[in-house]
């Protein structure tokens, strides 16, 4: 079966019933469908979070007003998980304001200068607020645009108005130095008394996946096994003339004709017995080396994280050898140790802790670098480890882990290869995997349990 046919025959969904909630469709050069199909299942997991999450946690963490204000091409990073695909960017300044209600009225959203968003926002704009005497001079606009977020205010008479600043998460730190001068200076003092700084509530209102995002994400994952698949493969790799670059470049342009874009630059490197070639660049690939690769594909404004392990035989060989099988279960078990101390109300401090004894304890030899992931590669949420941090990372480890969250289970283990002279070979993994609702974890798609073979 061609690769493009496996995607076609994993990924095929019907169409919705008249009336029904927006589907995939799938092509052999569509796999999710057409961008308008797309944007329509976008806009309703964006519905989902403003409806269901936000409410939820303005209220855990007494939030009566949450101001987000930005400027074109500065946008606060939870601009893109505020609005619809169409958005690509904040028009001109746009403040979207949430003032929560209580529960029988719910949360307000006003967008300040943007737009309804299909209509999950009331839209204003700083002409409304111009008086009709003095014009509409551009250098008034701007100020007017302030002078209508403090009119919004003070109807409302928020007791707290929360902000994003902080000094240990990027996901809640995207009011600009500019922004916050302006805001202060539109306020009067009796409520610049009322701001406060609520990292958690951007930082999990991001962090928090809806729940039909997950066979859409499994659909991802699909394209990234079949691209590794056929990438390790004889239908990719010739040894002795292919390179790591030729690999990683066939990677992405692979996905990039399939309508996905990538996050990062796709990694392949190599082990090979009595060589040291972690620092080379493009590596031939020979004859019984060690592939590695490290691939995330983005679309539907959600990211992938994967790293796989693959081997090239031998002359004479017929199966990969004994000791580098041993090796990626040596990784699978570093697996096993992670996802059962990962559960919800730990820190990521606390997970590395309890995960390192715990390998330490079973003979492995390695490090856990695992991280959230969902609207971003590198999500919001707790770290659990960072390669050079294996003591654990202050701040951002102090997170707890909370359910309906995703991650990417990134680790290695080292392992002395008898085939090699025991020259230690490490086994690097990622899978992408979820924290349940029911406090569970478990792979979104599957984990790698041998290794891809070339012949």
């Amino acid at each position: 079966m061609t690769f493009a046919a496996l995607v076609l025959s994993t990924l095929i969904v019907q169409g919705p019933p008249s009336g029904g909630p927006p589907r995939l469709t799938s092509s052999p050069t569509r796999p999710l469908g057409t961008l308008r199909e797309q944007a329509a299942v976008q806009q309703e997991w964006l519905r989902y979070r403003l409806d269901s999450v936000l409410p939820r946690l303005m209220r855990q963490y007494r939030v009566a007003m949450w101001v987000v204000p930005m400027r074109e091409y500065n946008e606060d990073p939870v601009f893109w998980s505020l609005v619809s695909a169409t958005s690509f960017f904040a028009r001109r300044r746009t403040i979207y304001v949430f003032f929560d209600r209580g529960p029988d009225r719910g949360v307000e959203r006003l967008a300040l200068g943007g737009t309804s968003q299909g209509g999950l926002y009331e839209a204003y704009h700083a002409r409304d607020a111009i008086d009709p005497s003095i014009g509409r001079r551009p250098e008034l606009v701007g100020q007017a645009q302030w002078d209508l977020l403090r009119r919004v205010i003070e109807e409302r008479d928020p007791q707290t108005i929360a902000v994003d600043i902080s000094p240990t998460h990027a996901f809640s730190d995207g009011l600009s130095a500019g922004e916050w001068e302006q805001l202060q200076a539109a306020l009067p003092e009796r409520y610049r008394a009322r701001i406060v700084r609520a990292e958690s509530l951007p930082l999990e209102y991001q962090e928090i996946r809806a729940p039909a995002m997950l066979p859409a994400y499994r659909r991802l994952m699909q394209v990234v096994w079949g691209t590794i698949d056929t990438a390790f493969s004889n239908k990719v790799i010739t040894p002795g003339r292919t390179t790591t670059d030729d690999i990683a470049w066939w990677m992405r342009q692979r996905v990039n004709d399939l309508g996905f874009g990538t996050w990062f630059h796709t990694d392949v490197d190599v082990q090979r017995r009595g060589v040291d070639l972690s620092d080379s660049g493009a590596v031939v690939i020979q004859r019984g080396d060690v592939l590695h690769c490290d691939f995330g594909i983005t679309a539907l404004g959600l990211n992938t994280d994967t790293q796989h392990m693959g081997y090239v035989l031998r002359p004479g060989e017929r199966d990969v050898p004994e000791g580098l099988k041993q090796a990626l279960k040596n990784s699978n078990r570093l697996q096993d140790i992670l996802l059962i101390e990962m559960r919800p109300g730990r820190t990521g401090n606390e997970v590395l802790a309890a995960a390192l004894a715990q390998m330490r304890a079973a003979g492995i030899t390695g490090t856990i670098y695992t991280h959230p992931i969902g609207d971003r590669g590198h999500g919001a949420g707790p770290l659990v480890g960072l390669w050079d941090h294996q003591e654990g990372v202050p701040g951002r480890g102090d997170v707890s882990l909370i359910p309906n969250s995703w991650f990417s289970i990134e680790l290695q283990a080292t392992t002395p290869l008898p085939e090699w002279g025991n020259q230690p070979v490490r086994s690097a993994q990622e899978e992408d995997a979820e924290l349940g609702a029911d406090g569970a974890m478990r792979w979104i798609l599957r984990r790698q349990t041998e290794l891809h073979v070339v012949r």
